[in-house]
């Protein structure tokens, strides 16, 4: 090999070095994973006793923070409650009627999502793969699987859930889950759950 094909190569490698070090790092990181409204979801997590990264990733699959997002199905709003939903959440909480006309708002939004959050947690006694089956799905079908058996709860048992979409919505917020706890973990500290 030619001295300057030799010269060629190691520049490759250490130009290629450099730059995994650059994709690996924190600030490229949470430049291509982002919070928004931070202090929206940290102060909703902290009322509902939820884990912020947990809000941060459900808002991340549901709208990528987009707050004026309206599925096919019908759901708006950043974490996108279906309005029946959202005026269950609305008359069960006994939140202010005017959030009846504000849903799109992120404040608004972030808020009955996470005492939505909060209500699963409580009915499926904390388990965090059937909370998230249940915001996809409806608590009502996944109470029905977990106790006809169809499945267990768990994310290693998850290809047993009868819907696709639920199967590939929890694979997606769990893997923005962890994405959040690496890189913002240590800065957000104690509030994390």
């Amino acid at each position: 090999m030619s001295f300057w094909r030799k010269k060629r190569v190691f520049a490759l490698l250490l130009l290629t070095f450099v730059i995994f070090l650059f994709l690996s790092s924190t600030y490229v990181g949470r430049m291509l994973y982002p919070i928004r409204y931070e202090q929206e979801i940290r102060q909703n997590a902290a009322k509902y006793d939820l884990d912020p990264f947990l809000v941060a990733a459900v808002i991340r699959v549901e709208s990528n923070y987009l707050a004026e997002t309206e599925s096919k199905k019908g759901a708006y709003g950043m974490m996108q409650l279906m309005p029946d939903t959202a005026n269950w959440i609305i008359d069960k909480a006994r939140f202010s009627e005017e959030f009846r006309t504000r849903l799109n708002e992120p404040a608004v939004s972030i808020e009955l999502g996470s005492w939505y959050l909060n209500w699963l947690f409580k009915q499926f006694n904390g388990n965090k793969i059937a909370v998230l089956a249940g915001y996809n799905a409806g608590h009502g079908k996944v109470s029905r699987w977990l106790q006809e058996k169809e499945w267990d709860g768990t994310l290693q048992n998850a290809d047993r859930i009868p819907y696709g979409e639920t199967r590939h919505y929890i694979q997606r917020v769990m893997y923005y889950y962890n994405k959040y706890v690496k890189l913002y973990g240590e800065e957000w500290g104690e509030q994390a759950a």
